[in-house]
């Protein structure tokens, strides 16, 4: 399998940013870390060994991206509203600078969002934020709603980048169309600390006629790697 990995230093973050590609070609993925984590996680626990024949075949090529989640939301170190700027320099990076990188390795007209936890909100929140770009989103074990890392504070980056609270007021017919062609899954386990975080997502897209699928697995399914695992088998 083609394994590749990249460096450069983003001028946008200010700091170096790295990333893995697997994969020569097919649909590609813009895969999101967990809380905090790094580019190499997904590969280390296995996500990308439990599809590696689709990979070899071309059908997907994966981009693992980093994350500045410490520097963001989970920086307590600093004000609220400094942890939403730097995430809104974080989208910035995906859109000017990851976004281009995936485009001249790999051409197709597709890109999907995918990740698992916290990456699971990243995947849905740059999805529905750029559905220009991101013809779909696929979340395991997601969680969408970023006021836990607010302290009471609030902003229009807070706003945009949560969407239990942008979604339901959206009624701009650019986005719905788009959202309307997208494929959005929202995956989690009946024992799964997010669940109600999907259902209550869930119920705000269905409220908007906004196809999507929530898959709810069963047999204990929790918030854990093995279960990504198998979602990832199943979806990809």
């Amino acid at each position: 399998m083609n394994r590749e990995y990249h460096k450069w230093h983003s001028p946008i973050l200010g700091r170096d940013m790295e990333l893995l590609v697997f994969g020569h070609s097919g649909v590609p993925l813009l895969v999101f870390p967990t809380s905090m984590g790094r580019f190499f996680d997904y590969e280390s626990r296995g996500m990308i060994d439990v599809i590696a024949h689709k990979y070899e075949k071309g059908d997907f090529q994966a981009f693992c991206l980093d994350s500045v989640d410490s520097e963001s939301w989970y920086n307590k170190g600093v004000a609220p509203r400094v942890r939403a700027s730097r995430h809104a320099s974080y989208d910035r990076y995906l859109v000017e600078e990851a976004v281009p990188f995936v485009r001249r390795k790999n051409q197709s007209d597709q890109l999907v969002a995918t990740g698992c936890s916290f990456g699971g909100y990243h995947s849905v929140n740059f999805a529905l934020r750029h559905p220009d770009l991101a013809t779909g989103a696929v979340s395991m074990g997601g969680a969408f709603d970023i006021h836990q890392f607010l302290d009471g504070y609030y902003d229009d980056n807070c706003y945009f980048n949560c969407p239990p609270d942008f979604l339901p007021n959206l009624n701009d017919g650019w986005y719905l169309d788009r959202y309307r062609r997208q494929r959005l899954v929202l995956a989690t386990g009946e024992t799964d600390i997010c669940l109600e975080e999907n259902r209550r997502l869930s119920s705000i897209m269905a409220a908007k006629s906004i196809p999507h699928l929530l898959d709810v697995w069963g047999e204990g399914a929790g918030h854990d790697w093995p279960w990504w695992q198998q979602m990832t088998v199943k979806f990809f």
